[in-house]
């Protein structure tokens, strides 16, 4: 099984952050300012306490702004590079763009949003990949009628992703564990998405990917709601940081 420091961890920090934009003065999404830091920052200190040490930085809208950022080395014993997309290629392509251009191949892909946190143990999640090409971390909540759910059999084996429906089950935390190989499966088509395009097709594979339920604290600062939840959250949780 892959270590910690066999993994690369990619972080998605591309969007343009339609919902928030009038909020954070042009500043990309994940550079909101939460605690003195920028949100994005938070998520490397939590990598670097997880005993992850290479990031990717996949950027698109304000790519400077996270670049200029990065190269004064904020986060020490970090290494981190910012790739910019080209154009927007999605949560698939802005990953094998960014491994191409790093010339990277690392034993498997941390892959992240940069607009969200959750605060799951990743040597567990390494540990759930023995039994497959892949991890998908879930939660648990009482109702997936807004996010839509993780279907999911007695090994853990992802069988299915439902639409949105009411009810108590499993969704999807947005943070995925993929073995390097399975890059070389993507289809070609850009933009290409991992939760529309790729998984559907990952969980018909003997291998397949695993769910990782974890019931942690969790959020995404991508509404107008959540975004003034970070400070808190942060502030509430820096035990997880390194």
């Amino acid at each position: 099984m892959p270590s910690p420091n066999h993994i690369t961890a990619l972080i998605l920090a591309g969007g343009f952050g339609t919902r928030v934009k009038d909020l954070l003065n042009g500043l990309p999404k994940p550079m909101a300012p939460v605690n003195g830091k920028p949100f994005i920052e938070w998520i490397v200190r939590w990598l670097k306490a997880q005993s992850i040490r290479d990031v990717i930085i996949s950027t698109g809208y304000r790519a400077e702004v996270l670049a200029e950022y990065f190269k004064a080395l904020p986060v020490p014993e970090m290494n981190v590079q910012c790739v910019t997309e080209p154009e927007p290629m999605g949560t698939g392509g802005g990953l094998a763009f960014a491994a191409n251009a790093c010339e990277t191949q690392p034993d498997a892909w941390l892959v992240l949003n940069g607009d969200s946190l959750i605060f799951t143990n990743i040597n567990s999640v390494i540990s759930a990949l023995k039994d497959g090409e892949g991890v998908m971390v879930t939660r648990p909540v009482a109702d997936t009628s807004r996010y839509g759910r993780v279907q999911v059999d007695e090994s853990k084996r992802i069988t299915a992703f439902d639409e949105k429906q009411p009810g108590e089950g499993q969704i999807n935390a947005g943070v995925y564990l993929l073995r390097h190989a399975v890059l070389s499966t993507f289809p070609e088509s850009r933009p290409l998405s991992l939760e529309y395009e790729v998984f559907p097709s990952l969980i018909h594979d003997s291998s397949g990917l695993i769910a990782h339920p974890v019931d942690a604290p969790f959020l995404d600062i991508g509404t107008p709601e959540t975004l003034p939840l970070a400070e808190a959250f942060i502030s509430e949780n820096l035990g997880q940081f390194s």
